[in-house]
């Protein structure tokens, strides 16, 4: 069974055809870690993308650590 969608993600079907998204936006949560990937930081990232909090990245950030801890376990 898949882990419930954390509150500060949405997916669904008419934003982006249901690709993840941070809550309340259009953006993407795969462009945050595009961006982390590619050496930017968090706040270039908000600066691109001022309807994000900085909440939510830390939020999914966290979610993320969670996971991979559970995972690793």
């Amino acid at each position: 069974m898949a882990a419930p969608t954390p509150s500060f993600i949405t997916s669904t079907p008419d934003i982006l055809g249901g690709t993840p998204v941070f809550r309340g936006t259009r953006v993407p949560v795969q462009t945050l870690i595009e961006y982390l990937e590619g050496g930017q930081t968090i706040d270039d990232f908000l600066e691109g993308f001022p309807t994000v909090t900085r909440e939510q990245v830390i939020a999914f950030l966290e979610e993320a650590k969670a996971r991979m801890a559970a995972i690793a376990s």
